[in-house]
Formats: structure tokens, sequence, C-alpha cells
């Protein structure tokens, strides 16, 4: 096998051989309705558990938050909504930067995005083991079993085929948003909102009788909230990584995201409003594990709440399932790419899956768990997979979206004359958005004592990645689809007409 090595930059390029992409094929299949699915899905854990934390410094200040965030994800979703057809490969944040800040700018984002997708499904998978314990009443100590087991499922049915992975992130994203929907018909007829909305004192102590202030303990309250009301929209960056496996990305890419985007934006304020509206109210909210369990034995009561409980579950599934297919797919595209060991990147021989990568991630975000709650202890423990490992994610995530929105404006700059088959309505001025609000959310997360050991850990990942990088990645660089594309200014590097391995189905 020829391996031969060409110096562009501080990088090198490596020629691995004809046989390389072959055994690193993927399979078309995707429209848009499996598009979007797969955003929303990503997305809709974060209705069910996760931003619920961000009602500790009251309603008003969760609310705007969650108007600013939903402002930043506008600009995002349209921006890459420009930029998916445009570059349509599997690399999705890493390609776009890839293409307009180079190979290290690349790398930074394509790590950033990492940190998000591998630690994002943890801590989902930590509230799927809540809501399970709470529903079988399982000793909480026996909740690392319950995240195992979700792992091995979840990962085996995304090894299993993309047509089946497809058709279950339908399925579980519609009866996900189905017990939504549910839940809202339920909550209407016995809201208050005046009596649990704002129950929450000055103090952060609870009112007995509600009727307190919208913003008890001030605006600065609004910037504790943001890393919670990303919640809400987090992940919905994930559908370019589906690019090289959906049959027609430069028609049906910006069509998924867009009806994604505004599917989550209607569901997160009916969400946020009406959870918040009901018994326990935002102070009871504020602090609990499953929130919509909570809202549900408000609303219903009884066997019928518990059953419903339980068929909640599948939104946090549906999140937990289409997050374990983003981190496959970008541990594969950086690893097929040389960015990450190349062995990653080797996909099934029959399925087309990336196996490799898939067990990889999983194994890092069940060790990380394992090492946050047996080395803690299973309170603490419990406490900081779901608040500190949320904010790391929400952390890389921002970094991700600050890089994305350069990429754009970048490449409006760099690549004028590109094909861009959607053209994306807000413009530079959309990124120019993403870019300030999702730099206001890293300051805040930098400056706030709450957040720092997550800042901590995810400048940890950040020092080791750009060590191997530094050392022994720039040197094994392969002309992958997103590096052809990057190095040729658009001109080659395109999987939909020049293979890469890639089959229809």
């Amino acid at each position: 096998m020829s391996d031969q090595s060409k110096q562009v930059g501080s990088v090198a390029y490596h020629n691995p051989g004809a046989d390389y992409f072959e055994k690193r094929g993927l399979k078309r299949y995707a429209g848009v309705w499996s598009l979007w699915a797969l955003g929303v899905g990503a997305v809709i854990s974060g209705h069910f558990s996760g931003w619920n934390f961000g009602l500790a410094h009251g309603f008003g200040p969760m609310l705007v938050a969650a108007v600013i965030i939903m402002i930043m994800y506008l600009g995002l979703t349209f921006s890459i909504a420009e930029m998916s057809p445009a570059l349509p490969h599997t690399g999705g944040a890493y390609s776009f930067a890839r293409a307009t800040l180079g190979p290290w700018g690349g790398f930074v984002t394509g790590l950033a995005e990492n940190i998000e997708y591998v630690l994002t499904p943890a801590v989902i998978n930590f509230f799927i083991g809540s809501y399970l314990t709470a529903v079988f009443g399982t000793p909480p100590e026996y909740q690392p079993l319950w995240w195992l087991g979700s792992y091995i499922v979840f990962v085996s049915l995304n090894v299993a085929g993309v047509e089946l992975s497809f058709k279950a992130t339908l399925v579980v994203t519609i009866a996900a948003l189905a017990v939504l929907v549910i839940f809202w018909l339920s909550a209407f007829p016995v809201m208050d909102f005046s009596r649990w909305a704002l129950n929450i004192a000055a103090d952060g102590a609870e009112l007995p009788d509600g009727g307190g202030t919208w913003f008890p303990m001030g605006y600065a309250g609004i910037l504790a909230s943001l890393p919670f009301a990303v919640w809400l929209f987090l992940a919905i960056e994930q559908l370019p990584l589906a690019a090289e496996e959906t049959h027609d990305p430069k028609r049906d890419m910006p069509r998924g995201i867009i009806a994604g985007i505004f599917t989550l934006m209607l569901s997160a304020f009916m969400i946020v409003f009406l959870n918040s509206s009901v018994s326990p109210g935002a102070f009871g909210v504020a602090t609990s594990a499953e929130p919509l369990l909570d809202g549900f034995r408000s609303t219903i009561g009884g066997n019928i709440a518990s059953a419903l409980s339980l068929a909640a579950v599948i939104g946090l599934i549906a999140s937990f399932h289409t997050i374990i297919f983003a981190f496959g797919r970008q541990i594969y595209s950086l690893s097929r790419a040389g960015y990450f060991p190349r062995g990653l990147s080797v996909t099934h021989g029959t399925r087309k899956t990336p196996h490799i990568a898939l067990l990889a991630g999983a194994v890092l975000g069940y060790s990380v768990m394992l090492i946050m709650w047996f080395g803690l202890g299973a309170a603490e423990g419990g406490a900081v997979i779901g608040g500190t490992l949320l904010n790391m994610a929400v952390f890389g995530a921002m970094i991700s979206y600050f890089f994305q929105a350069v990429s754009f404006i970048r490449l409006r700059m760099v690549m004028p004359d590109i094909e861009r088959p959607y053209r994306s309505p807000l413009g530079i001025g959309g990124a120019v958005l993403t870019l300030i609000i999702a730099a206001v959310t890293l300051f805040y997360q930098l400056q706030d004592p709450v957040y720092q050991v997550g800042v901590y850990g995810t400048a940890a990942w950040y020092v080791l990645g750009i060590i191997y990088f530094g050392l022994v990645g720039r040197h094994k660089l392969v002309l992958s689809p997103e590096e052809e594309f990057a190095l040729t200014k658009g001109k080659k590097g395109h999987p939909e007409t020049e293979g890469y391995g890639t089959t229809k189905v």
C-alpha cells in the first residue's frame, strides 16, 4: 500500500492507498423527513430534562435567556443551512472551519464538537437513568447499569445500518413530540402561572402561595440561565454530519434544518411556560432530574402519570440515539482525514456504518460517567454528571458555534463563487449574532465559579487533543473529501459526485 507523504504548510498529507476509502464507505438513505427527525430528535430530550435548572434564578430570566439563545440558533441554523449543501461532507463543523480557517482551525472546531457530542449523550443517559429509576423504583446505586444498557442497545442499533437507524429516529422523534403534546394539553386546564411559575423569592426560597416577581434575583439571572437555555436547542447543528448519507443534500439538508429549528422553537416555548405553570412550579422544577414526570404527576396523577412518564423516556431516547449517530460520524470524519487515529474510521464491511467510531465514543462517554459516579460518590457524582458535564457539553458547543459563525463569514469572503444551493436570508448579520451570543455565553461560563469545574474539564480535553494533533495527527493527514475541498477551493472533494466509497440504498 502506498503511503507517500506531501508537506503542505505545517501538516503532512499521506496517500494511504486505493482501498482506503472503500474500507470507509457509507450508504445514502436519508431524505428531508429523516433529517428533520435527526435534528429534532437530537434536541428533544432537552425539553424533557436539563433546561429546567435554568429556573433557579426565576421564570423571567429563564424565558429571556431562552429567547436570546433562540436568536443565536436561528443565526446558526440559517448559516449551516447555507454551508452544508455547499460543503456536503460528513465532517460538519470541522469541514466548514477547515475550508476557511486551515487544518488547525478545522481541528480546533472539530475537537470542540467532539466534546459536545461525546458528553451530551452521557448527560442524557444520566437523565434516562433518573427517569427509569423513578418509574421502576430501582435503587439509585443501580443507575450505572441503566446507563450501560442504554449504550449497548443504541450503539448496536446505530451499527445495525443507516436505514434502520433513520427509521428508528423518525419513530422515536414523533413519539417524543406526541408525549410533549399530551403534557401541553393536560397542563392547560390546571395551570396557574402566578401561583407556580412565580414561586421563587429573592433569596431563592420558595414562595408557598406564589405571586412573586418575574426577576426575583435581578436581571443578572439571565446570564446564569443562558447555558441551560442552550439545552432547548443543543445539537440541531449536527444535521450536516449526515450529508454523505443523504440522497440529495443540496435540496434536503436546508429543508430539514429549517423545519427542525422552527419545530423546536414552538416546543421550547410551550415546555418552559407550561412545565413552570403547574405544581411543583418553578421552584420545584428547578432542581428536578425528571421535570416532565413531576408535571404529569400534577396534571394527571395516578397510574396514568406513571405510564406517561415511562413514555416520556422516549424523548430522552430520541436524543440519545440521534447524538450517538452524531458522535459516530464526527469521530469517523476526523479519523478518515487523519486528525484522529485512522483506524477509528473503518466502517462495517456489509452495513457500512462507522462501528469502531461508535464504540469508541460510547466507551469514552461511559467512562467519564463512571469516573464521576464512583470517584465522587453516588449523590455528588450524579450532581456533577447532571450539571458539570452538561456545562462542559455547552462549553464545547459554544466554541464550535463561534468558529462555525466565523467560518460562514469567511466562506462568503474567500469562496464567493462556489455553488450555494441555499443562501441564508439572515446573511452575515445572522452569523455575527451567533458569534456574539456564543461568546457572551462562553465568557459567563468562564466567570461563574459554578461552571468553572466544567470549563477546566473542557480545557483539559482540549490540551490533550491539541498535544496529540501537534505531535502526531498533523503528520498523518489524508486527502479526505473535506481536505481536498479545502485545498482546491471547492474544485474537488464533492462526495455526492466523486464517490469516496459511498453507495446508495
